[in-house]
């Protein structure tokens, strides 16, 4: 029998349909490598993007040239411009504002890789710090209010290079997938006097049932209410609502709690393609105490149909408790994984 499940942030309703599920190897879409002849993020192709913003760089080397560790250049074809004022307007019921914002691509490293998990723990803290330094320079701009780190890998999710990166798009406004997690989440506070994801944190390291990793200073799991086969969450354990606040320890933790878990995405799947992205607080606000940064990876096996574009509905044929003890059971090279301790479960 199927189940209905409740999202307790946003008040989204999922269907688990464990009836429709499958082994995790008879999924579709899954991403094959295909290396192309030329890299535009590659060493010495630097000149085929636009100028660096922001580069980790070894002493002595030049801006635009080879020496780079993480490069972060404008988006060739941004969805948003950093020029101009917003020219706030309506036209009767329908309102209005120029499409200024910032779009940029967080090239993470000079190796022509597929993967972040790739990379070693040193080389994703560099990321992971990128991530941060462009977060806490955007926001000093009055005009922008949200920035949101996204990667996307595989054309099933969206990408249309190989090389591993991110995005950052940065919007004068708050998207409404954000502002409903933050609606669903002041509710939640303003009723019990908590936030909402403390709460998730200690409800599934308390029963295990959904656990994927368990890290001293972070945890990893498949939601309650997942809408995606194997879609899991990574949260600090200590309550932060802005990811730019983050310090160099849990930086250094994240890296292999992100390794680890895209890694056991990768093996128990057959390298899928994916998608992540950072949810954190606007940049128009304070600490807040009923909000909680997270990572979201949604791996990408299904595809919505005309019922959940119809409905809101999401049907995932494989129940969290599943997928999480799937991805548990996933043993990783510690060699080339540098995995932390973890609690075992399951």
């Amino acid at each position: 029998m199927p189940d209905l499940r409740k999202d307790p942030i946003v008040g989204r309703w999922v269907i688990v349909a464990k009836s429709r599920a499958k082994r995790p190897h008879d999924f579709e879409f899954t991403f094959r490598r295909r290396r192309s002849g030329f890299c535009p993020f590659c060493p010495g192709q630097e000149d085929k993007t636009p100028g660096e913003i922001l580069a980790y760089r070894n002493p002595g080397t030049q801006p635009n040239r080879e020496g780079w560790r993480v490069r972060v250049v404008p988006n060739k074809f941004p969805a948003l411009e950093i020029e101009g004022d917003l020219n706030k307007r309506g036209e009767g019921i329908y309102d209005m504002m120029r499409g200024v914002g910032a779009h940029e691509v967080i090239i993470e490293t000079p190796k022509h890789l597929w993967s972040i998990s790739q990379l070693s723990e040193p080389e994703i803290q560099e990321v992971l710090c990128v991530y941060r330094d462009r977060l806490v320079d955007l926001k000093k701009d009055p005009r922008l209010v949200y920035g949101m780190i996204f990667k996307n890998v595989g054309p099933a999710a969206g990408a249309t290079l190989e090389h591993t990166h991110s995005q950052l798009i940065v919007t004068p406004i708050v998207p409404i997938n954000v502002w409903e997690e933050m609606t669903g989440s002041l509710e939640f506070y303003h009723y019990r006097g908590r936030c909402v994801y403390c709460d998730m944190i200690y409800q599934e390291v308390a029963t295990e049932k959904r656990i994927v990793l368990d890290t001293p200073g972070f945890v990893a799991f498949c939601p309650f209410a997942s809408r995606f086969p194997f879609e899991t969450w990574i949260l600090p354990k200590s309550h932060a609502s802005h990811y730019e606040h983050i310090q160099k320890n849990a930086v250094e933790e994240l890296s292999g709690v992100l390794k680890q878990t895209i890694a056991k995405i990768e093996s128990a799947l057959d390298q899928p393609a994916y998608n992540y992205i950072i949810h954190t607080a606007p940049f128009d606000t304070q600490e807040l105490a009923y909000y909680h940064w997270h990572i979201e990876i949604m791996p990408s096996i299904t595809r919505p149909a005309g019922f959940e574009w119809g409905t809101g509905f999401y049907i995932n044929p494989v129940p969290p408790e599943e997928a999480a003890a799937f991805l548990r059971e996933v043993e990783l090279d510690t060699q080339e994984t540098e995995l932390l301790p973890s609690k075992q479960t399951g």
